[in-house]
């Protein structure tokens, strides 16, 4: 998935900065630190200023912080790019403690819900190659979409709707959950995510919902 390979590269390169960084500060945290015992005492610097040292510091900091802020963004602006046709629409509402999946755009809108009890988690229906917008929203307290395996997450808020798409490239199905505490049964808020052929979706959503989603 395109999103999935772009967190990847996100995450891993920031945690390579982010680990190079730390060891430097390390190294030169021991050497001062080995370098002031092995020496006979010395007395205070006079000096209550060192600015070029202080700049260069300085310097530094702010390029790695442009640089990471810079490319982050340019990352995502990939992920999300927009769509060149009309997204699928599909309106999400957490709501406790389970899912609601509107199609308004079916000939006659329908939903799928359960009770995210046992074997009873409602499942999202996607075709695959074209754009999806999910609109989540939230009926009591904030909820959080989030499907492990494609690392995508957002928030459901009360009166008020987050954006999404996501264009799926291949045909499976995924586990979500939710990860925003919100309840005694928080931990059950599970759904399914299922990915078909255009044709199959477009049967599936004509034939009112059944099908596609067994």
């Amino acid at each position: 998935m395109r999103q999935r390979h772009i967190f990847g590269v996100v995450f891993a390169l920031e945690s390579i900065i982010a680990g190079v960084v730390f060891v430097v500060v390390l190294v030169v945290f021991g050497y001062a630190l080995t370098r002031r015992r092995a020496t006979r005492p010395v007395t205070a610097s006079q000096r209550s200023e060192r600015p070029r040292p202080e700049a260069y510091y300085v310097g530094v900091l702010a390029a790695f912080a442009v640089f990471l802020v810079s490319w982050t963004a340019w990352q995502n602006h990939r992920e999300h790019r927009a769509a060149d046709r009309p997204p699928v629409r599909v309106d999400v509402t957490g709501f406790q403690w389970c899912w609601k999946f509107a199609y308004p755009q079916a000939a006659q809108r329908h939903s799928v819900s359960g009770t995210c009890r046992g074997g009873d988690l409602p499942t999202l229906v996607v075709p695959t190659g074209r754009p999806v917008q999910l609109r989540l929203t939230s009926r009591d307290v904030i909820h959080s979409l989030w499907i492990p395996d494609l690392r995508y997450k957002m928030d459901a808020f009360p009166h008020h709707v987050n954006t999404f798409t996501l264009t799926m490239d291949r045909q499976g199905r995924w586990l979500g959950k939710c990860a925003e505490f919100c309840g005694e049964r928080h931990y059950e808020m599970h759904f399914w995510v299922r990915a078909v052929s255009p044709e199959k979706y477009d049967r599936w959503l004509h034939g009112g919902g059944q099908g596609a989603a067994a």
